[in-house]
């Protein structure tokens, strides 16, 4: 559906890491890997969660295939759920376009507060969601809040507001406007850091 290049923001979440020096990192929401695979050829540890068993049987074919094993596991996980590691045992958290799926508000704060938990003092929490500029905004069925379902997709639209409001035991270093694929679609980059 996106393509296997490696994404913008993955490539852009990969220079904080290495500037940070940042190397044990999840994903959530890998899908396909096409993120995780770059991601894993330039660090450590990544560990790569989705709830589709059907994806992380193709991303572990393709870790097979690069070699990987050894810098990228996976785990299917229902990011609903609480995530499976311990309390301030992760230097960051990635997660591209992730946090616009069909979660309300509520789940997306239980969520936070999860990756929160898990991240060290001082570590990363960079996500990436479709944002109000975005030309699918408003269209489709409405469901609530600024959720819209568009050809059997919810979407969860995000305002800087909405960033805002999931700043609880974060600081801001970066949100950054940019656009992905032909149709485009507008997102927003951000960039969190987990308050000791």
């Amino acid at each position: 559906m996106f393509g296997l290049e490696p994404s913008y923001s993955a490539k852009k979440a990969l220079d904080i890491f290495k500037e940070n020096k940042l190397s044990n990192v999840i994903e959530l929401g890998a899908g396909l890997g096409r993120d995780s695979i770059y991601l894993g050829k330039n660090l450590i540890n990544l560990t790569a969660l989705d709830y589709s068993e059907n994806g992380l049987k193709v991303l572990d074919q393709k870790i097979k295939n690069e070699n990987l094993s050894s810098s990228i596991s996976t785990l299917k996980f229902d990011i609903r759920d609480n995530l499976p590691f311990e309390n301030n045992s992760i230097d960051a958290c990635y997660s591209h376009m992730l946090y616009c799926m069909a979660f309300t508000f509520d789940e997306l704060i239980k969520l936070n507060d999860e990756i929160k938990r898990v991240l060290k003092p001082g570590g990363l929490n960079i996500y990436t969601a479709r944002n109000t500029d975005d030309g699918d905004y408003k269209k489709g069925i409405h469901r609530g809040e600024d959720l819209y379902e568009i050809d059997g997709f919810i979407i969860h639209f995000f305002s800087k507001k909405t960033i805002q409001n999931l700043m609880n035991g974060y600081k801001s270093l970066l949100i950054e406007y940019f656009e992905e694929g032909s149709f485009p679609r507008k997102l927003f980059f951000v960039c969190n850091k987990k308050i000791n």
